[in-house]
């Protein structure tokens, strides 16, 4: 009788086939046993079947897997009755631009050159101003005409120009002064105008030739207290308060703000037989007809560019600057100016970041952001805290907006990622996964009487 350990050697030392065999038919009264609920049946080769040939490995396999992964996916929640999860729209942002500051820098400077031109009705709508003759002194005074402000020249109709002895009387005032500060060409020519307050308007009469100055009347004269003005009709006659038919010389007491008397010979010669305005700077002492030498003539209609309504002050000096006449200028106004700038650079920089942080940005693409920001906190709340050097590290990383931006374009790849763990057999790596072979359990072999014993 055989020992029964032989007899198993000897059994397990049989070929493969052969047990194989006794395994199929000792299997066919037998129940298969129950398959895995939610996996296909895993197909068993034949010993002697010839394997497939290995297929080459390549770059694309990983991506196309991951593909087929995802159809998959999508399919089977159709089959269960959910909607597959679709991709986020984008949405154009046109701040997202490399050109949306320059773009709305250069809207900026046109919607502006065309407004002022809408006001002024001139083009060019404003004049730098390259001289001290309407500065209250020889410092800058915030309200008042300085060397290098810019000034608007508005067209208006002569009737509408108030002169200085009419502003007497009314009360009206600009920049500082009675009466309104006219902008024109001397004596209807020129390349830059002169930009002085208009005194007086006479009327050139050239059938008498003489001149009238209507907008005298009214006004306190001759011997009377605060006279503003005299007449006299020959030397050594005394004054009266003719205003009409003059042709002797007519007196102006205490004009502009240094409170300077004038004396105006009623000549053609001098005045030039016309009728316009008689005008003058604020800080000089004699108008600019009886200037050494003069600048102008009467000043007629044709020859004022526009009334000065409105100015921009300091920024006119960097005109002056490229001309070389930055010496010019007031000191205050340059320190004014770089006060200035500053501010405006500051008060940019806070309407960027207030719109960056708001959005101008359709109500979707704010979901989306918040949605993101939201899942950003939770897994940032679920990850285990730093601690050691990497805390401090990361404390003393800088962050750059940049980054922000191409963690917001990040979140919605990361909600459309597969949230469940890969399958055992797929490697860290990318690329093609490594065949592995399943076997099923062998079932439990039928013991022979003689092992019993």
């Amino acid at each position: 009788m055989p020992h029964p350990a032989s007899v198993r050697r000897d059994e397990d030392d049989e070929p493969e086939e052969d047990e194989e065999e006794e395994i199929d038919d000792d299997d066919e009264g037998e129940e298969p046993p129950p398959r895995r609920r939610g996996r296909p049946p895993s197909r068993r080769r034949h010993p002697r079947q010839r394997a497939h040939p290995v297929r080459r490995w390549r770059a694309s396999d990983g991506d196309e897997d991951e593909e087929e992964e995802e159809e998959a996916e999508e399919r089977l929640s159709t089959r269960r009755g959910l909607t597959p999860p679709k991709k986020p729209p984008t949405y154009w942002r046109a701040r997202d631009s490399l050109f949306f500051e320059p773009l709305v820098a250069l809207a900026i400077i046109v919607v502006l050159l065309v407004a002022l031109f809408a006001y002024t009705q001139n083009w060019p709508p404003v004049y730098v101003v390259e001289s001290d003759s309407m500065q209250h002194g020889y410092s800058d005074q915030v309200g008042l005409i300085n060397t290098g402000d810019l000034v608007l020249a508005q067209k208006v109709p002569l009737s509408e120009i108030t002169p200085y002895v009419t502003g007497i009387q009314t009360g009206y005032s600009t920049y500082g002064e009675h009466g309104d500060v006219i902008l024109y060409w001397p004596n209807g020519q020129g390349s830059t105008p002169i930009i002085h307050r208009a005194i007086l308007y006479l009327t050139w009469d050239p059938s008498g030739r003489s001149y009238s100055a209507p907008d005298l009347a009214g006004l306190p004269c001759g011997n009377e207290p605060n006279a503003v003005y005299s007449y006299i009709a020959e030397p050594g006659a005394p004054p009266d308060c003719r205003y009409t038919n003059l042709t002797g010389t007519l007196d102006l007491y205490r004009i502009g703000w240094q409170s300077v008397n004038i004396s105006i010979p009623m000549n053609p010669s001098t005045l030039g037989g016309q009728s316009g305005f008689l005008t003058m700077g604020d800080n000089n002492v004699a108008p600019d007809q009886l200037a050494v030498p003069a600048l102008s003539t009467l000043v007629q209609s044709g020859w004022i560019v526009g009334v000065a309504r409105g100015m921009v002050p300091w920024f006119g000096a960097i005109k002056l600057l490229l001309q070389g006449q930055a010496g010019d200028v007031p000191p205050q106004s340059w320190q004014f100016m770089g006060l200035t700038v500053v501010g405006i650079i500051l008060v940019a920089f806070g309407i960027h970041y207030a719109f960056r942080t708001e959005g101008i940005e359709t109500p979707l693409r704010r979901e989306e952001e918040e949605a993101a920001r939201a899942q950003a906190e939770a897994e940032a709340e679920s990850e285990p805290p730093e601690t050691g050097p990497r805390r401090w590290l990361s404390r003393l990383r800088r962050r750059h907006p940049e980054d922000e931006e191409e963690t917001e374009a990040e979140e919605p790849t990361r909600q459309r990622t597969r949230t469940r763990p890969p399958p055992s057999h797929t490697p860290a790596h990318r690329g093609r996964p490594a065949p592995r072979v399943r076997r099923p359990p062998k079932p439990a072999k039928k013991r022979d009487s003689h092992d019993e014993l």
